[in-house]
């Protein structure tokens, strides 16, 4: 998901919104590509709607980064995505194959090129719109997943991946990735708790720069990884008004000083190597008064840990969260 996507989801959903991923390598591999399994398959997709599929999916396109690293965790490479180049910038979890074509943006995918590949399925998110949806319909079977829900990101992203995985024969791929993905929770929750940190604050952020005017996305309680870090027994510290589906939220420097506790540790991604919070204030002094600021409790993500991902991705974040913790 983009930053000027989630703006506008932000924008709409809420008017007090103004607008819109180290220390660790990934160790974990994408599952193997075994055998799907075979047969006639039926999957309920996030709309309620049945897909049929004569066999399960082998050739898919993935309109959503998201659910393309599912894909490639599960052991399926897609075989066209939307803006692959901007996938690899982005997402370190799940690499895709150099053969892997470009179906255009994620905003605006191209049909012609998706029906080109002759794909089995296409599985995209469902704030694309009906009329994208329903000119692929005309082609190709697709999937609509949920994408995110701030109420239940955590169960959300498992019923994504398990509708996938039905979708593609990968089901016993997706217990694996989820088992893992629940153990490392366990196992960091544990960490984070010998090491005395359990409820400790944390903050996570984005932002962008226009002209001299430096504009912040909060992640709240509701966002995917922030609901990773309060698995792990910590606490989001931003109580801002956020959206129902991404859980994000919009401020200012000037916002930023209601993180005032001395023990909260602030991460931010800046992949695309646009860092505002290093460049862009450097010399505000309101920034540099804050507590984790002046305290170096600062934490730029290592490129390439995706904020809206899978397990995988998710793992990534439960590294960082237990490396900066539970020393």
């Amino acid at each position: 998901m983009s930053r000027t996507r989630v703006t506008a989801l932000v924008a709409a959903a809420t008017a007090v919104l103004l607008a819109a991923c180290g220390t660790t390598e990934n160790t974990t591999e994408p599952a193997a590509s075994t055998p799907a399994a075979s047969g006639p398959v039926t999957v309920t997709d996030s709309r309620g709607k049945e897909i049929k599929l004569d066999a399960p999916a082998t050739k898919v396109v993935g309109l959503e980064w998201g659910e393309v690293e599912m894909l490639v965790s599960l052991g399926v490479m897609p075989v066209g995505v939307a803006d692959p180049k901007g996938y690899a910038t982005w997402v370190s979890a799940a690499k895709l194959d150099p053969g892997v074509k470009d179906v255009g943006t994620r905003g605006e995918p191209s049909v012609d090129a998706i029906v080109a590949l002759e794909p089995d399925l296409v599985v995209m998110e469902d704030d694309r719109g009906a009329n994208v949806i329903s000119q692929l319909e005309k082609y190709v079977p697709v999937i609509v997943t949920k994408g995110s829900d701030a109420s239940d990101n955590l169960g959300r992203m498992r019923t994504d991946l398990n509708m996938i995985a039905a979708a593609v024969g990968k089901t016993a791929e997706a217990e694996k990735l989820l088992a893992d993905f629940d153990a490392a929770i366990a196992d960091g929750k544990k960490k984070i708790a010998d090491a005395g940190a359990a409820g400790k604050p944390f903050a996570i952020a984005d932002g962008w720069k226009e002209g001299s005017t430096v504009s912040i996305r909060m992640f709240g309680e509701g966002a995917l990884v922030s609901q990773i870090g309060i698995q792990l027994g910590l606490t989001n510290a931003w109580k801002g008004e956020t959206d129902p589906a991404w859980g994000l939220g919009q401020t200012d420097v000037e916002g930023m000083t209601v993180l005032s506790s001395p023990d909260l540790h602030f991460f931010y991604n800046a992949s695309d190597g646009v860092d505002v919070f290093a460049d862009g204030l450097n010399s505000n002094a309101i920034w540099k008064s804050l507590p984790f600021v002046k305290q170096g409790n600062l934490h730029r993500m290592p490129d390439g840990i995706w904020t809206f991902g899978g397990p995988l991705s998710g793992k990534q974040y439960i590294d960082q969260f237990v490396n900066t913790y539970a020393v």
